[in-house]
């Protein structure tokens, strides 16, 4: 066992971890990646299993732009009241949809600067995006990677830009496109936050968490 995290302890957790799960995508359901950028804003604040309820209700009846508006406000509400903010969220999803056909032909854009200027869109969304719709490189950190990456010291950072700078840096390329996935699915289901699953974890011997629970 190497004690000190470094370039070949990272490369054997995320090799382990691609073992694991060779071909990881997000728990969302989604059909295009319009689809996917309306089912990630919804997510804010929300279970993905409870973005899904709402989403296969709603995407068979709306799921491009113009279908979206054409439900208005109110109709878009009917379809996602089960989630938590949805009165901001329909009205972001609505500016949304506007913008995305006055300024880009209905298209969802692939660059960050032009995502990040949608209503209801923040740099982690942009990065669900970028990686899982067109396969960029980002990583998007929410509060399981962030809490994997300090727990493990895999990735430590004071905020969540701070954990995704240092995983930019620390991950290689190899792994980039795929490790937003296979963070966020171990933080879910096997280190998470109140009892972590070290018992079962296919990385426990590299992990540098100091309170690790046998069981």
């Amino acid at each position: 066992m190497i004690n000190k995290m470094n370039k070949l302890k990272r490369i054997e957790i995320l090799t382990r971890l691609r073992d694991q799960n060779p071909h990881p995508t997000t728990e969302l359901q989604y059909n295009s990646p319009f689809e996917l950028l309306i089912a990630v804003i919804l997510s804010a604040q929300a279970t993905d299993k409870g973005v899904n309820k709402a989403t296969e209700k709603l995407f068979p009846v709306a799921n491009t732009p113009q279908a979206i508006l054409d439900l208005g406000l109110d109709g878009l509400k009917s379809y996602i009241k089960t989630i938590g903010l949805f009165n901001s969220k329909a009205e972001n999803i609505i500016k949304t949809c506007r913008d995305l056909i006055e300024k880009h032909n209905g298209e969802v854009p692939e660059n960050r600067e032009a995502l990040e200027a949608l209503a209801g869109v923040g740099r982690k969304t942009a990065n669900v995006v970028l990686n899982t719709a067109f396969g960029h490189p980002t990583i998007a950190v929410d509060t399981h990677i962030f809490r994997v990456c300090n727990r493990t010291n895999f990735a430590p950072g004071k905020d969540v830009v701070k954990v995704e700078e240092k995983l930019l840096k620390v991950v290689p390329d190899e792994f980039k496109v795929d490790v937003h996935h296979w963070l966020i699915l171990h933080g879910r289901y096997t280190c998470i936050a109140r009892k972590p699953r070290c018992g079962s974890c296919i990385i426990e011997d590299l992990c540098e968490y100091k309170e690790k629970i046998e069981f």
